[in-house]
């Protein structure tokens, strides 16, 4: 499965989920925290499950407005994701994500807005990149 990249970018990470990560670009740089559900102090900084709640959903929404346009349906300026991203042991070993989408489109039936949910889950790069390895639960708000 090739990919045709017409974007890419870095970031860097230094001391783990207790330490910064930050874009090499120098646009965005979070301290970071081990919340104590994981055995950490917990504390003021963010943690890679925020981040990767917060890319996938601002992600999805992208993806529901590609889909909208092909559709020609108008993906309303509020829609919102609430993006819940679980972490914990897997029972084959090492750890493991789940997630669940939350998603509201205000004024769209309920159908309609649906339909644009599936087809965006099947666009997007992260539920291609999840696809098969994290078990991705969608619904409408």
């Amino acid at each position: 499965m090739a990919v045709n990249v017409v974007y890419e970018t870095k970031a860097k990470a230094t001391g783990g989920r207790d330490g910064v990560a930050e874009t090499l670009s120098g646009s965005l740089k979070v301290d970071l925290a081990t919340p104590k559900e994981l055995g950490g102090a917990g504390g003021a900084g963010n943690n890679p499950e925020e981040l990767f709640a917060a890319g996938y959903a601002a992600c999805f929404i992208g993806a529901l407005k590609f889909v909208g346009g092909q559709e020609k349906v108008a993906v309303p300026a509020d829609t919102a994701i609430v993006a819940t991203v679980g972490i914990g042991p897997r029972s084959e070993g090492g750890f493991g994500l789940e997630v669940a989408l939350e998603v509201s489109l205000p004024g769209l039936d309920k159908e309609v807005a649906q339909d644009l949910v599936v087809k965006a889950h099947e666009v997007c790069p992260y539920s291609n990149a999840t696809r098969g390895n994290i078990d991705v639960k969608l619904s409408i708000a």
